[in-house]
């Protein structure tokens, strides 16, 4: 929100404690009345709920559930309490707004004890709820009274929400970035500070092809199609891409990682070692290099036809691997495991053990046709699965993301965690002094792709510019920012194209113009 705006409806955002003092204890002269909810989008429901219960009293407070408390819905809040506080703010019929932290209102009202509490109609529809009874008891005690508004008509945040979400990603941002006390000036001056880091990527390379052909027909006899060829092209993916991310955004990259002897794994050494990255590769003549060639035909894509080899790395070649991690010279080691023979139960403990004291320690396990397990990378300073594999890890398919990624954070033991949720963005979680209580464990920013060409490879822009900025700033904000910008411009590209300052400078300038509404 721009600082105008900020202005007009701050004052109204207060604690229980400072709307408690303002008010006074009852009787009052002036009657207080109170509404509380989650208020996701603030719809005619909750409009017309507001309005009535600001009829019955003079001073209406607005109280909201902090984000932490709700858990009702798959990806929920969509708005981030700040931005819920700044909409009822907004509104002329609502004096004060409080966040509540706690599960229940039950603490808030002992506190403001307003007159009345307004309950919506619909608690009282199949009798009286227990939680509703605990409210009205509360309410009672003091002398005060319990109201339930009318209910002709009902809206419901999460249909309205399902049915077409608002886009608030900028929105959402810059509530995040103010109550960090940080600016998108801050973004821009982190990328100055990636110029000669020392990062040690280890890793499955992946040559992605995409075979582009026409479609001719099918054949007579059998139920096959026909296509042209028209043009095939190669890219380094998997942990490649990684190390073209991390040394176009400035890092010194040295890449270790297990080939084949063959044209493929040629055409990666010489494409990496043009993009400037330290290629050490380990040729192991038994095993194809990795190569994921998808048969597209009209932009659709028709068949992925995959060639590689997912047994085991050798002892020996575990040997050499281990022995690089522990030689090579660098600030930060970055495990990038695509489970195409590097990374297993076995190895990891061996490879991780390398890593010298006081190197910070990034882990990806990105598995689409494999399955791995991130939660064997114990106690990294950063991991960044997708939910998918944080549902794996957890072997748990039914609870709501935040719950679930809470559950993965503790038991990763690691100190940031960034879950990727595809199309609906990405969730963070952190560690937090209890000193500041102001300061949220969790947070949430939406995609800012724009248009999305190809989605494969963004996890690996978010890695490499969340792990260099979290390096620099140790700011998990600023990293989760950077990394999320960095994905959405992957995903507005076909194929493995890596991410340079000046492709996110730009895109921060496109959004800061959206903010500033010219």
């Amino acid at each position: 929100m721009d600082e105008g705006s900020k202005k007009i409806v701050s004052h109204k955002i207060k604690t229980a404690e400072q709307i408690a003092a303002t008010i006074g204890a009852p009787p009052r002269a002036k009657k207080v009345i109170m509404c509380h909810g989650t208020f996701d989008v603030v719809h005619p429901g909750h409009i017309r709920h507001l309005l009535y219960a600001k009829s019955k009293g003079d001073i209406l407070v607005a109280s909201l559930t902090g984000d932490e408390h709700i858990t009702k819905a798959n990806f929920r809040p969509y708005v981030p309490q700040e931005l819920r506080a700044f909409n009822l703010a907004a509104l002329e019929a609502v004096d004060y707004v409080v966040i509540d932290k706690e599960p229940t209102p039950l603490q808030n009202l002992a506190i403001i004890k307003p007159d009345y509490f307004a309950k919506g109609y619909e608690y009282t529809s199949n009798g009286l709820h227990p939680k509703t009874a605990e409210e009205k008891a509360t309410v009672e005690s003091y002398g005060g009274e319990i109201l339930f508004t009318p209910g002709d008509i009902v809206y419901s945040s999460s249909n309205i929400i399902e049915t077409e979400a608002p886009s608030i990603a900028t929105e959402k941002l810059m509530a995040l970035l103010e109550g960090e006390n940080l600016t998108l000036g801050d973004l821009r001056s982190t990328l100055d500070k990636f110029q000669g880091i020392k990062v040690h990527v280890i890793g499955d390379l992946i040559v992605d092809s995409y075979t582009h052909t026409v479609l001719i027909g099918g054949m007579t006899k059998t139920p096959t199609m026909s296509v042209r060829m028209e043009n095939k092209r190669d890219f380094v993916g998997g942990a490649g891409i990684v190390a073209k991310h991390l040394h176009a955004a400035g890092a010194n990259v040295t890449f270790s990682t297990v080939l084949g002897d063959d044209a493929l794994g040629k055409f990666a050494i010489k494409d990496l070692e043009e993009a400037g990255v330290k290629c050490e590769p380990i040729i192991d003549s038994t095993r194809p290099t990795t190569n994921k060639n998808a048969i597209m035909a009209g932009g659709y894509n028709l068949l992925k036809i995959d060639t590689l080899d997912n047994r085991s790395i050798s002892e020996k070649i575990l040997a050499e691997l281990a022995k690089r991690i522990t030689e090579v010279k660098a600030d930060i080691v970055v495990f990038s495991d695509f489970r195409h023979g590097i990374f297993n139960r076995d190895t990891i403990p061996l490879l991780t053990k390398a890593i010298p004291e006081g190197v910070f320690r990034v882990a990806d396990s990105q598995v689409a046709t494999r399955w791995g397990n991130i939660l064997e990378f114990y106690g990294f300073d950063l991991i960044t699965p997708n939910e998918r594999e944080a549902r794996f890890a957890l072997g748990d398919q039914d609870s709501v993301v935040r719950p679930l990624g809470l559950k993965l954070y503790k038991e990763a033991g690691c100190k940031t965690l960034i879950l990727k949720l595809g199309e609906r963005g990405l969730l963070t979680f952190r560690s937090v002094p209890k000193k500041d209580e102001d300061v949220r464990a969790f947070v949430t920013l939406d995609s800012f792709a724009e248009k999305v060409i190809d989605a494969v490879g963004s996890g690996d822009a978010l890695l490499a510019y969340a792990a260099l900025a979290l390096y620099v700033t140790k700011n998990s904000i600023i990293a989760s920012a950077l990394g999320s910008f960095s994905a959405a411009i992957e995903c507005e590209h076909e194929g493995n194209v890596p991410v340079r300052p000046k492709d996110m400078l730009d895109k921060l300038a496109r959004f800061e113009r959206l903010i500033h509404y010219s």
